[in-house]
């Protein structure tokens, strides 16, 4: 329907999540910020979810806030709507729920990713970009500051001086710059079907080991590394001799595919 702002669809445990309002290249306005956060939740209690790709229609991934539509409130509207994932307002959930979020995120990016564009991009597990794509930390050219949970995701794929520089100047790059910083994992004539191709290869994996593989990754980023120590060893002794786990080495064993239960 034309009120639409997310679509899904959910094939062989992967969910294509697409940011559906081309005609404004899927700004940011408030009801695209309140069906990302529905499509995060209903995602986080859908059965037998692998992995998602988040793309967007049309010309490009997401062009930022719809300036239009936001100017009235903007983001600092809901800093105290706390009721979206934890920590997170609802704005900060439209890119930090990607993180949080049981399964891995791929993000296939393309056309432009500005601002809010970028930061739900950066919620990703994995990156990967077209060449062609145009990038901005764009929030102080309007004066504001990234604030969709951009510094709690950026700090762990970037350095510090780079991400300074790239946030102070809001000034535009293209993917080979954004590869290079760490902010896109690779670069892709076609990110959707490149990203499609990797999720197939994640489902096809144990799932319940790469939920665990998420978790270990996320809680590297601030952890104290005995706190690290523990989970490793507890997240194992978690999968080991588990159905899966043995199916897992079976079908090694047999060089077969293994089939997996959720």
């Amino acid at each position: 329907m034309s009120e639409q702002r997310v679509t899904t669809m959910i094939e062989g445990g992967i969910a294509d999540v697409r940011l559906s309002r081309p005609e404004k290249m899927n700004a940011l306005d408030p009801q695209m910020f309140a069906a990302l956060a529905g499509t995060i939740l209903r995602l986080g209690e859908t059965p037998g979810l692998r992995c998602v790709v988040l793309s967007g229609e049309g010309r490009a991934f997401c062009a930022g806030l719809d300036m239009a539509s936001m100017a009235t409130g903007g983001s600092g509207a809901s800093l105290e709507a706390r009721n979206c994932g934890g920590d997170s307002n609802l704005y900060q959930q439209a890119a930090w729920g990607w993180r949080t979020l049981p399964v891995p995120v791929i993000a296939a990016v393309h056309g432009i990713a500005f601002g809010g564009g970028f930061q739900v991009m950066g919620g990703a597990d994995i990156r990967i970009c077209a060449p062609a794509t145009r990038l901005s930390i764009m929030e102080l050219k309007w004066g504001i500051v990234p604030d969709m949970a951009g510094f709690a995701l950026w700090r762990t794929i970037v350095r510090d001086d780079v991400l300074r520089e790239l946030v102070y100047t809001a000034r535009e790059f293209d993917a080979a710059e954004a590869l290079a910083h760490g902010f896109v994992t690779r670069l892709a004539d076609d990110p959707h079907a490149a990203a499609m191709d990797l999720a197939r290869q994640i489902a096809a994996r144990h799932p319940q080991a790469v939920r665990a593989a998420k978790r270990l990754a996320n809680l590297a980023a601030d952890a104290a590394p005995a706190t690290i120590l523990r989970a490793e060893s507890e997240e194992q002794a978690r999968l080991m001799r588990t159905p899966n786990q043995l199916e897992a080495v079976r079908a090694n064993m047999a060089d077969r595919v293994p089939v997996f239960t959720d």
